[in-house]
Parts: C-alpha cells; structure tokens; sequence
C-alpha cells in the first residue's frame, strides 16, 4: 500500500515515544510505502487537492535525527495514496480546520482518509469527555472569571488549561492558596474572551496516566 502521513515536520519527533513513527516503523515492517507531508503543503487546484509529498524511508536507526532518509518532494493528489492518515498534533487553530476542509474535499474526490477529517474538525480532544460526565473528575468549560473562581474555592486545588492545546502546553495547577490564579485565568481566556477547562487536581496523576485503545470497538493490548 501507498500510504502518506499528514504529520508534523520530521525532524521534531521524539521516536521514543511518538505513535506515528510506530505506525510508521510498523507499515514499512509489512511492505509498505511510507509518504509524508503537512498541512501547509496541501493546495486545492484545477478542481483537486492536492500536496507537496514526500517519501521517506525508514532507516532502522533510534536516533531522533537519523531515523530517515527523505525522497525529493513531489507534487501529488490525495487520491493517489491507499490511505492518508491525519496525524498533526494541535494546536487546533483555524488553519487545523482549514486543513479539514481541504481533507474533506479530498475525501469527497475518492481519497480515503483517516480518521473522517468531518469527525476530527467535531471531536475536540478536551471537550470530548464531556460525553461521559459520569466518569471524569469535577469540571468546567468557561470564559468567565467569576465561575473559573468560584470552581476553586469550591475544590480548593485546581487544573486550568486550554481547549486547543496539547503535551502539557499551558497547563496550570492552582492550589488551595489561589496563587496567581487571576493572572492565569486571565491569560488563558484573553480577559474572557477564550473558554478554558478548569478541573479538580486528581493526587494519583503522579502514578501516570492510562490509555485504552480502541479498534472497531474492541479493547486491545
């Protein structure tokens, strides 16, 4: 199969810990051909999308700068690849949505693309778990100072972050004394013109945390 990776640049992955470049180790392991490109790459023109992709191959090394080797680029259109799989990490800014569109503009040309680019524009990462209330800690989505204030003198030792981001960026936690808190409410929501997520601090995160995967419903290992 022919498949391209919508990812960051490359040269920024941390292999050690980076599912894509599993993914990517574990395609090319089966005989497959690895292809990559990002979002700035990609074009709608002449009634197609198309982008500026790469191929790459895998070197088997387990360093971070010498992992592959990289092809020239080539302009191709979406609809040439087996699969391309979105994989660029937030922020989830408005270029983020535009590339969906452009994705789902592929998609409706006959390109197959995963996850459906319609379903990653609607999931918000942080939003999500607002679906199960019944299993998260105490939380709250909210523009407003007073709210974000009156959430941790009711829980005294508290999480602020934003909703786009990701790997810990501009993440805060607040406790009982409230240090700084009106700056960091501040900040996070633009004087109240941005919702942030505001949760109760959970002791056992020092623990690490757990992630269960999920295909075609089934738990696997």
């Amino acid at each position: 199969m022919k498949i391209a990776f919508v990812c960051d640049p490359l040269d920024g992955f941390k292999i050690y810990k980076d599912t894509t470049y599993a993914m990517m180790v574990e395609a090319a392991r089966r005989g497959h051909t690895i292809h990559v490109f990002q979002h700035k790459d990609m074009a709608f023109e002449g009634g197609r999308v198309v982008a500026n992709v790469t191929r790459i191959t895998m070197t088997g090394d387990d360093d971070d700068d010498g992992w592959y080797r990289a092809d020239a680029p080539a302009e191709q259109e979406l609809t040439a690849f087996d699969a391309v799989l979105e994989r660029t990490d937030p922020p989830f800014n408005m270029e983020y949505i535009y590339a969906t569109y452009l994705l789902e503009l592929a998609e409706k040309q006959g390109a197959r693309i995963f996850n459906k680019p319609e379903a990653v524009r609607s999931h918000n990462e942080k939003l999500a778990i607002a679906q199960f209330p019944q299993y998260i800690a105490p939380t709250l989505v909210t523009s407003d100072a007073l709210r974000a204030r009156a959430f941790h003198h009711e829980h005294r030792d508290i999480i602020l972050k934003p909703l786009d981001g990701m790997g810990g960026a501009g993440i805060f936690r607040v406790k009982d004394d409230g240090l700084n808190l009106g700056s960091i409410i501040e900040m996070l929501t633009d004087n109240g013109h941005r919702s942030i997520m505001v949760q109760r601090y959970i002791p056992e995160i020092v623990d690490g945390d757990k992630r269960i995967l999920l295909i075609g419903g089934q738990v696997v290992p």
